[in-house]
């Protein structure tokens, strides 16, 4: 049996607070400052936060009650998080395009993370 005591549950919520709070500073702070496309970019960065926190806090039930491994799906979350919504956040307030280049990598460890998450369900 895993450790009951996974951080992953804490480490989504947390994730779960910046994604409400970068989804407000988009509503609230940004409409104004930014382009329709940039605004656009920003919120899908949101968006994609928030249902990776849930993943994360999903990796942490499976960790602390069913199975050994989901805690690699909860580093590719992260990862994930970190790639993808960290560069379309960035993209959308500066501008620079080439940070682009790095939002896939974000969803190649997305994807990654829940084919590992499967994987471990499974394999229990």
């Amino acid at each position: 049996m895993a450790d009951a005591r996974s951080p992953w549950i804490a480490i989504g919520a947390l994730n779960a607070a910046l994604a409400v709070a970068a989804g407000a500073f988009a509503a609230h702070g940004l409409r104004d400052r930014l382009d329709a496309r940039a605004l656009e970019v920003f919120e899908t960065g949101a968006r994609y936060h928030m249902y990776h926190a849930l993943a994360l806090i999903a990796a942490g039930v499976v960790a602390s009650s069913l199975a050994r491994g989901a805690q690699t799906a909860g580093w590719l979350f992260q990862i994930g998080i970190v790639l993808f919504s960290g560069s379309l956040y960035a993209l959308a307030l500066t501008g620079m395009r080439g940070l682009g280049a790095i939002t896939p990598l974000g969803g190649l460890a997305f994807l990654a993370g829940w084919l590992w998450l499967a994987w471990v369900a499974w394999r229990r």
